[in-house]
């Protein structure tokens, strides 16, 4: 595999995808909301997350509201998403780390991130593409596509991830979650899905 191939590939996929479509991650206007909403996300449904954090943050604007309130009063409000539970926890736990740790504002290192409740090296990733670094953040699409185009012949998501980085030019990497992220969404049969990956892997 080729950087010249993987990159038309990456074209073709973005190109059998609408850019309208709106990711969990996208247009939260603060960093902390951000970070929360694609906490919220793992596992669920984009659509469901975006609805779920709209009233989560109507009720608690800021990181030191949600710090402060009880895990049962989120838990009603969050209870849609998949693991809502344990996603309660982790929010208000994160809520208050940020508060008593960070003065409110989140670390800009995958390093420091990861040391935060409820969030992975996937996570990290995302969130550090939202706020415009270069990265790339490797969930179930990502993971699925990459093998399937033959970008790498790993399962394991930090491995991928640095064949990912290997293939594709810094500039591009935080494109490919959104485009292997909207692509999978859109393309929801897996019959229709790898027909059209197959034909995606043979240009180049």
């Amino acid at each position: 595999m080729t950087t010249k191939t993987a990159l038309a590939q990456l074209e073709a996929l973005e190109k059998n995808t609408p850019k309208q479509m709106r990711l969990a991650a996208e247009e939260w206007g603060s960093e902390w909301r951000t970070l929360v909403a694609i906490i919220l996300s793992a596992r669920t449904r984009d659509e469901t997350t975006i609805e779920v954090s709209k009233k989560l943050f109507e009720k608690f604007p800021t990181a030191a509201s949600l710090s402060r309130e009880r895990e049962e009063e989120v838990a009603e409000i969050i209870r849609p998403v998949n693991f809502y539970k344990n996603k309660t926890k982790n929010v208000v736990a994160l809520a208050k780390v940020l508060e008593e740790n960070y003065n409110g504002e989140l670390p800009h290192n995958i390093e420091q991130l990861i040391e935060l409740p409820g969030v992975g090296r996937k996570t990290a990733n995302v969130f550090m593409t939202e706020i415009g670094d270069d990265a790339i953040g490797v969930d179930t699409h990502v993971s699925y596509i990459s093998q399937k185009l033959e970008w790498t012949e790993n399962k394991d998501a930090h491995k991928i991830e640095s064949d990912l980085k290997k293939l594709f030019p810094k500039e591009k990497w935080s494109a490919v979650n959104r485009i292997c992220v909207r692509f999978g969404k859109t393309h929801t049969s897996r019959k229709e899905k790898n027909k059209l990956l197959e034909e995606i892997k043979n240009i180049g």
